[in-house]
């Protein structure tokens, strides 16, 4: 993996990162295909709106289909037909959120399954190797996400034994290759809750592991949004300006502005499939909630400026009708739509960072994006 820092706009960053499976642009949102799909999508659509790399969970992909049918299928990339750049969450998260179906050691950390109840061991080590497996062109650490709120001595001591996990990730990453003709890449994960000198102890103490990025763990889990700003500005201030930086699962539009003209580089987050689903709509102009009556006779696109499948042949109404009648085609067409918007804030993000005026329209985004409902035209 090559990241290559094309231009810099105060603090938001241009640049690519280079991959055997292509190149995916930064700054860059990966929709989240947990168990090696994105919902209600297929990867050809994926590909048509824009999509340049997607994100699948080890902690899930590990459980079901395992690694047995994983290796068989020739890795993740030819199992779910997608020929494009793929990260994998370690899993660590999914597996600190079971709570009273895990016990944390030194080791690593036991847990039940929530599917069946077996029980299982996730090491730093074995987390690698069943990434090898996986075959992902990016893989993450195993690290514990705190809770918020968290009391400072057991983030201290959590961000602590995520460290010494992180270096024996690595040095299983050094003596273990991948299984499938492509290389891989590893990132750290800084951790440390909202406080900032743990942040930057953990930040400092991952750079001196040689990893080829470096993500910002344990943010938007229920602290406020002004928190977690200053927390990622306290961590790219230190994360080295010639690798990528990822803001794991974050956020809102607004978020993902704000963090970008911090100097974050990467994002995942289910919001525009779950929020897709759940029949809210992302635009140009707000948010907007489908299953409202103020739609049942509006005959005009969703986003009359988007260019996404849904927007140029179905108007509000019908998708506010789909919803109501509990017809799956709502959920296709509003992740559709949810993605599309997603890629297109990318791309125009990326476009304003190159001809330097960032930070003008993101104010001017922000004044709509902040917006909850569309009025009727």
């Amino acid at each position: 993996m090559n990241f290559v820092l094309e231009s810099t706009d105060g603090g938001a960053r241009l640049g690519k990162v280079i991959t055997d499976h292509g190149v995916f642009e930064t700054p860059a949102f990966m929709p989240v295909g947990t168990q090696g799909s994105v919902k209600a999508t297929t990867p050809e659509e994926l590909r048509r709106i824009g999509a340049q790399i997607i994100l699948s969970n080890t902690y899930h992909l590990y459980l079901r289909p395992g690694m047995e049918i994983l290796e068989g299928a020739g890795g993740l990339h030819k199992f779910m037909v997608w020929n494009g750049p793929i990260l994998t969450d370690s899993g660590g998260y999914q597996v600190f959120s079971l709570r009273e179906l895990r016990k944390l050691s030194e080791e690593g950390v036991k847990f039940r399954s929530h599917i069946d109840g077996s029980s299982h061991l996730f090491t730093p080590e074995r987390v690698v190797d069943i990434q090898r497996s996986i075959g992902s062109d990016i893989m993450m650490v195993l690290d514990e996400c705190a809770p918020f709120p968290c009391e400072y001595e057991y983030a201290d001591r959590s961000n602590d034994m995520t460290i010494r996990w992180a270096q024996r990730s690595f040095e299983q990453f050094v003596k273990t290759e991948g299984k499938y003709g492509h290389t891989q890449a590893m990132f750290g994960i800084v951790q440390g809750s909202v406080f900032p000198d743990i942040r930057k102890k953990s930040a400092a103490s991952l750079m001196e592991i040689p990893f080829n990025g470096y993500a910002i763990g344990g943010l938007a889990v229920g602290e406020p949004a002004e928190q977690m700003y200053e927390i990622v500005s306290v961590c790219t201030d230190i994360l080295p300006t010639d690798k990528p930086r990822y803001l794991m699962g974050v956020g809102t539009p607004a978020n993902l502005l704000e963090s970008i003209s911090r100097g974050v580089d990467m994002f995942d987050c289910v919001l525009p499939t779950r929020n897709g689903r759940n029949a809210m709509l992302f635009t140009r102009n707000g948010s907007m909630n489908m299953t409202n009556a103020q739609y049942k006779a509006d005959f005009t696109p969703v986003d009359s400026e988007c260019e996404c499948y849904t927007c140029k042949h179905f108007t509000r109404a019908y998708v506010r009708h789909l919803f109501i009648a509990h017809e799956i085609l709502a959920l296709q067409l509003a992740t559709l739509h949810n993605l599309h918007f997603y890629q297109w804030l990318m791309r125009e993000a990326r476009a304003a960072i190159r001809n330097n005026r960032f930070h003008d329209w993101k104010r001017g985004q922000l004044s709509l994006l902040t917006r909850e409902t569309v009025p009727l035209p």
